[in-house]
């Protein structure tokens, strides 16, 4: 299934990336979740083996959100990562497994003794 988006706003704190589907289903992404997860070979790796857990981002911002072509965008992040080309499907995917996917996170970061927060 392929999942097409009917908005894309970014809102006024810069924390959070409104995405509605033409379907009607709308998510409210944290731009954290945005960060850490963010489909970059930087973050991502080569292998699911090698992805990066990255620690201190529970302020991040958005600065901006960038069209890449029909299918995708390009998320520049307050940190200076701008590499990740969000499509459409992961957008979706991240906004149904949020929950999981934020879960996972803090029990990665809890294992190696790092914090959301900036040391």
């Amino acid at each position: 299934m392929s999942s097409w988006p009917a908005e894309i706003r970014l809102a006024k704190d810069r924390r959070t990336l409104h995405v509605t589907f033409d379907d009607g289903v709308s998510f409210a992404l944290p731009a954290e979740l945005l960060r850490v997860e963010s489909p970059s070979a930087e973050v991502q790796g080569h292998h699911p083996s090698q992805k990066t857990i990255v620690a201190g981002k529970a302020a991040v911002e958005i600065l901006k959100v960038e069209p890449v072509g029909h299918y995708a965008v390009r998320l520049g992040f307050d940190d200076m990562h701008d590499t990740g080309i969000y499509a459409w499907d992961y957008l979706r995917e991240l906004g149904e497994q949020m929950d999981e996917k934020m879960r996972a996170y803090e029990a990665a970061l809890a294992a190696k003794g790092l914090s959301r927060q900036r040391r």
